[in-house]
C-alpha cells in the first residue's frame, strides 16, 4: 500500500467515526419524543431528506458504480439505518396530518432513490456514466444536508448567542467535511469534493460564529429542555412561547 492510499484510507476511517457522530447527534431529540409521546414542534423533514442522502452515497460508494470508496458505503449504509429508525419513531408519534406529510415524503425520496438504482442498473452499461448519474443526485443531497444548520446560524446570528447551536456538532460538521473533501481529493473524487467542501465552509462559518458568541452564551433564553437547538425544529422561536420545554 502507497501512502496515497494509507492516507485515504486513514481520512476514510476518520471521516466515519465524525460521521458517526453527525448520525447520533439528534438522539436527545427522540428520546424526548419519545418521553413526551409527542412530536411537538420537531419537523420530520431533516431526517427522511438525510435518509435519502444516505442511500444515495452509499449507492455510489458501491463497487460497480466507483471503485475504492467501500467507506462511502459503510458509513452512510449505517447512516441510512440510523436515519430511518429516526423517522420510523416520527411516524409513530407525529399528529395525523404531519405523519401523511412525512409519509408522503418518504414515498417520494424511496421512489427517487429506486429509479437511481434502477436507470444504474439496467440503463447505464459504463461505468463512467453510472458515475455520473449517481455522483450527481448523491451530490445534490449531500450539499442539501450540509445545509440544514443554516437556518440554526441565523438564529445564533439574530440572537448573538450561540445558545442555539452546540459547539460538538458544530465542531463536527467541520471535522466531517474535512475528512471526506481530503478523501476525496486524494481520490480526485469530484463528486466527493464538491458537497464535502461545502460542508467544510459551512462547518467553519459555525465555528466562527462560536468564537463571535460564545461568550453571550446563556444569555438568550433556552428553547430546549437540555438548552440547544434541535436541526429539526419547524420553527426555533416557537418553544419559546411553551414554559413546559424549558
Amino acid at each position: 500500500m502507497g501512502n496515497g492510499d494509507a492516507l485515504h484510507l486513514t481520512f476514510g476511517i476518520i471521516g466515519n467515526a465524525t460521521g458517526l457522530f453527525l448520525f447520533l447527534s439528534p438522539t436527545v431529540t427522540f428520546k424526548r419524543i419519545i418521553a413526551k409521546r409527542s412530536t411537538e414542534q420537531f419537523s420530520g423533514i431533516p431526517y427522511v431528506m438525510t435518509l435519502l442522502n444516505c442511500l444515495l452515497a452509499a449507492w455510489y460508494g458501491l463497487p460497480f458504480i466507483t471503485t475504492n470508496n467501500y467507506l462511502v458505503s459503510a458509513i452512510n449504509g449505517v447512516g441510512a439505518l440510523i436515519e430511518s429508525i429516526y423517522v420510523l419513531i416520527f411516524l409513530i408519534f407525529a399528529p395525523k396530518k404531519e405523519k401523511a406529510k412525512i409519509l408522503g415524503l418518504l414515498v417520494c425520496i424511496l421512489t427517487l432513490f429506486s429509479a437511481v438504482v434502477l436507470v444504474s442498473l439496467f440503463a447505464l452499461h459504463k461505468e463512467k456514466q453510472r458515475k455520473l448519474v449517481c455522483g450527481f443526485a448523491s451530490t445534490i443531497f449531500s450539499i442539501i444536508m450540509y445545509a440544514s444548520p443554516l437556518s440554526v446560524m441565523r438564529v445564533v446570528i439574530k440572537t448573538k448567542s450561540v445558545e442555539y447551536m452546540p459547539f460538538l456538532l458544530s465542531l463536527f460538521v467541520f471535522l466531517c467535511g474535512c475528512c471526506w473533501l481530503v478523501y476525496g481529493l486524494i481520490g480526485k473524487d469530484i463528486f466527493l469534493i464538491v458537497p464535502n467542501g461545502f460542508g467544510t465552509v459551512l462547518g467553519t462559518m459555525q465555528l466562527i460564529l462560536y468564537t463571535i458568541y460564545y461568550k453571550n452564551e446563556g444569555e438568550a433564553k433556552k428553547p430546549t429542555m437540555d438548552g440547544s437547538l434541535e436541526m429539526g425544529l419547524n420553527n426555533p422561536y416557537q418553544l419559546e412561547k411553551q414554559p413546559n420545554c424549558s
